[in-house]
């Protein structure tokens, strides 16, 4: 699965015979002069979720953040390298690549909860509409399908014309995971999605990340290696903009082969 030729070297995960929804390809991104990610290399499996860990500032959700190009929107921002979107092959961070397509097919939910103030309904449909699809009877079974993937159908369903500001914090987060499904998306980022929540709404969104997999590719930022280790089929190690170890979760856990890695999950230092 990983290939390591030494400690400091850029680890690469080896596909073998599984399938792989992206390919990050010595990637390096930089806020004006300062790199802030450097030259990553890695390969995302498809339909499995990818934890990344690694200390507050170490670059975690910076790499996030390039799949979905919302760097874009800070000045001086700038990508070297590639991320591949199979099957087609298309490089997400490419010039030529519309960010709005990109974030069309790669959905994000972000660290606190973010509903449109608008109707529960309303924020499950607003991806749609912005597409163009219209029908009352289409827009209707897409909320009641969208809402069970995010495991809220049955606490909402009587209620989806009110405001879904009145939802509690862990609702609101499914809400906003019921968006991004509503569109259909290949990936789905979550940058720390529990971080802001009671330890009742954490298990709930859990136990929905750990089902998508049946459905999407998941790629999750969180700063709780337990987290990552209940959840997550691989585990990424980030330190200071550099990918230090890309394995299996529980290899990475019980055995990992680079000592910045073994180090940082013993609680040395973090």
């Amino acid at each position: 699965m990983v290939e390591n030729s030494g400690e400091g070297d850029a680890p690469v995960a080896q596909a073998g015979t599984a399938q792989y929804k992206s390919e990050v390809r010595n990637l390096s991104f930089y806020y004006g002069a300062f790199c802030a990610l450097k030259n990553i290399n890695m390969m995302l499996h498809e339909k499995q979720v990818t934890a990344l860990i690694g200390p507050s500032g170490c670059g975690k959700s910076t790499f996030l953040r390039c799949f979905n190009r919302m760097h874009d929107l800070q000045p001086g921002a700038r990508y070297e390298g590639s991320i591949i979107l199979h099957p087609e092959n298309i490089d997400l961070v490419g010039r030529e690549v519309d960010p709005i397509g990109v974030r069309m097919r790669i959905g994000m939910v972000f660290q606190k909860p973010n509903p449109f103030p608008v109707s529960i309904a309303e924020n499950v449909t607003y991806g749609l509409r912005l597409r163009g699809l219209r029908g009352r009877a289409q827009l209707a079974a897409a909320v009641e399908q969208a809402l069970r993937g995010a495991a809220l159908w049955d606490e909402v369903k009587d209620r989806l014309h009110t405001s879904a500001l009145a939802l509690s914090g862990g609702q609101m987060q499914r809400l906003c995971i019921a968006r991004t499904l509503a569109t259909n998306p290949e990936m789905i980022l979550f940058d720390e999605p529990t971080s802001a929540l009671d330890p009742i709404a954490t298990a709930k969104i859990e136990e929905l990340i750990a089902a998508l997999r049946e459905q999407v590719t998941v790629l999750i930022v969180t700063h709780n290696m337990q987290q990552a280790a209940r959840i997550s089929d691989h585990t990424a190690f980030i330190f200071l903009g550099e990918l230090v170890e890309y394995a299996t979760t529980a290899t990475l856990f019980t055995n990992p082969s680079q000592k910045r890695t073994e180090d940082y999950i013993t609680g040395r230092y973090g």
